[in-house]
């Protein structure tokens, strides 16, 4: 295939994916304010609470989509035995997280301070979903077929709103929207997934079933594990600021750094889309460092953009993440912004070191969240840890750009003809 045609389709597969993302989080941005408004803070607090609990359960489905698209973009002629093994491994492992939140109920439900042991017991349903749903999500990006991976992530975000909003309208408890909102929104992708992936069986070359075999499911597991240590130590990263902000600021100014972090996450996640279509091919030409830079170039573009932006007309960002009581953050929210492209730059890299299978990379990031954490005693004010934030990222950014360009110069060496993987005989292939 063409450089021009490789470009034509990664470019649409940016544009549908980008759509897809941007209508999963503003379904799910719309759900929660519903939330807010027809809970009350009592219901609200609980449900917030049960749906950070279910962003830890997904970081493990982060982990199944990485390794299952890296296994499946890699080595393209033994995708039929290799999806079956992702897919095994993910039942299996969404099995394994049900038992865990179903065993954990009694406590969870008493150290949130729930009404209804039921309430924590339905986490065990987005466990079993995400652990599926991130194992037909890899397949699918791994094969390049954005449209229907589009359709898994916006189906996700709309039976959110609609089956959460019709639950909390029938009864405005914690317990409706984690039944509505979250245990079986989680279903429809899932279902929506396993169409896709039905349609597209088939049968293994006799070449690829040997190779494949000498592969135990076992190693889509511990890849998993590694993929998911990586995104766990990501997402701890981008969050824990505000914890320390709770912890070293008062009230008032940890409730003005808090509503800067909307600025954050919204620029953060702007460039998704480039992730979830670089990955696969990060993973195929894993001895070409042309692909993370060019993707690196494309967020600081956008983030550079977004800055700007948000520095010219902050009066008006100012009004989208509190209004006029939050006005004494106004000037530091172009420097959220900055935050936010940051991150995205450190998260394209962590993934681009999780298609090397780079080491490194996940050490790097819990250093970057020591410094946050140690640096946080000599902080007073929330613009000195904003200061330190991005320091923190920066060097972090840095680090990330010097290990992942060790490791794709060691590749690059080898050759065309070395094994992309230990005990591959399949050589890196060029992108689809």
């Amino acid at each position: 295939m063409t450089h021009p045609v490789r470009r034509s389709r990664a470019l649409r597969g940016g544009i549908v994916i980008a759509l897809a993302t941007g209508v999963m989080n503003l379904a799910t941005y719309a759900f929660t304010l519903i939330s807010a408004r027809r809970l009350g803070p009592a219901d609200y607090g609980a449900f917030a609470a049960m749906l950070g609990l279910v962003i830890v359960v997904n970081v493990v489905s982060l982990g199944l989509q990485a390794t299952g698209a890296r296994r499946v973009a890699e080595e393209p002629g033994d995708r039929q035995v290799i999806e079956e093994r992702v897919m095994t491994a993910s039942r299996q492992v969404g099995a394994v997280l049900t038992i865990a939140c179903l065993a954990a109920t009694p406590v969870v439900a008493s150290v949130l301070g729930l009404d209804s042991l039921l309430t924590a017991g339905l986490l065990a349903v987005p466990a079993w979903c995400f652990a599926v749903m991130g194992g037909q999500a890899g397949i699918l990006q791994g094969e390049g077929r954005w449209v229907p991976l589009a359709l898994v992530f916006a189906s996700l975000g709309l039976a959110r709103v609609v089956l959460g909003t019709v639950a909390i309208a029938a009864s405005p408890t914690s317990l409706a929207a984690m039944a509505g909102g979250v245990a079986a929104a989680a279903v429809v992708p899932v279902v929506v997934g396993a169409v896709a992936l039905r349609h597209t069986r088939r049968r293994p070359s006799p070449g690829a079933t040997r190779v494949a075999s000498g592969r135990t499911h076992d190693g889509v597991l511990r890849e998993a594990l590694a993929s998911s240590h990586a995104l766990l130590a990501f997402f701890v990263l981008a969050t824990v600021d505000i914890v320390v902000a709770r912890i070293v600021l008062d009230e008032h100014d940890a409730g003005l750094y808090a509503a800067g972090l909307i600025v954050v996450k919204a620029v953060q996640f702007l460039p998704q889309f480039v992730v979830v279509v670089a990955f696969p091919a990060m993973a195929r030409r894993r001895g070409d460092r042309r692909l993370h830079l060019w993707g690196l170039a494309i967020i600081l573009a956008l983030g550079s953009v977004v800055t700007l932006a948000t520095a010219a007309v902050s009066d008006r960002v100012l009004a989208l993440v509190g209004g006029p009581q939050y006005a004494d953050v106004q000037a530091l929210l172009w420097v959220f912004a900055v935050v936010g492209t940051l991150l995205a730059a450190v998260q394209l890299l962590v993934y681009s070191a999780l298609a090397q299978r780079q080491r490194g990379a996940v050490t790097a990031v819990w250093a970057a969240v020591g410094v946050v954490v140690l640096g946080s005693r000599a902080v007073g004010t929330g613009a000195q840890l904003l200061e330190l934030v991005v320091a923190a990222d920066a060097l972090l950014l840095c680090a990330l750009l010097i290990l992942t360009r060790r490791e794709v110069v060691a590749d690059g060496a080898g050759g065309p003809d070395q094994p992309a993987v230990p005990g591959s005989t399949s050589p890196a292939t060029a992108p689809a």
